[in-house]
């Protein structure tokens, strides 16, 4: 497969990603995406895009975290295929080049959550990338 895999820096790569991105994290707009990256940064986040024939073809946001339960790891915000490239390996490759990342930073594990209706995503995790289900996230929403 000839892919190039590269953190994207720059406000003019995030918006080369964002129409991949957006199958994911279906209620951003694109300027909505490009303040809360820019805000996500200082604290660590970083855009990886695999990248096919000079196209985005996977994307993932990740960032270096530390916590009493996990220690040093590398957690998996967000990591999505472009619809037109689904089950040729990007994904695969993308979330491998992850974990050969956060070894090099010195991550013990790597971490991410995946919402429950994501049934094929979930057995992309445990089936082919050896990842175990360790718990449930919960979350409760904040009015006013």
């Amino acid at each position: 497969m000839e892919h190039d895999i590269r953190e994207l820096k720059t406000v003019d790569e995030w918006k080369i990603a964002y129409p991949v991105m957006k199958q994911l994290r279906t209620h951003l707009e694109l300027e909505e995406f490009v303040d809360l990256v820019t805000e996500m940064q200082p604290h660590g986040y970083r855009i990886f895009a695999l990248m096919d024939k000079g196209k985005v073809a996977a994307v993932t946001g990740v960032a270096q975290q530390l916590n009493l339960y996990y220690g040093n790891h590398m957690y998996v915000y967000d990591l999505v295929t472009d619809e037109a490239g689904r089950s040729k390996g990007y994904g695969e490759a993308l979330l491998s080049y992850i974990h050969d990342l956060a070894r090099e930073l010195g991550c013990g594990k790597v971490a991410l959550t995946s919402g429950l209706q994501r049934v094929d995503a979930h057995r992309f995790y445990e089936e082919k990338m050896g990842y175990e289900r360790k718990s449930y996230a919960f979350v409760r929403e904040l009015l006013g």
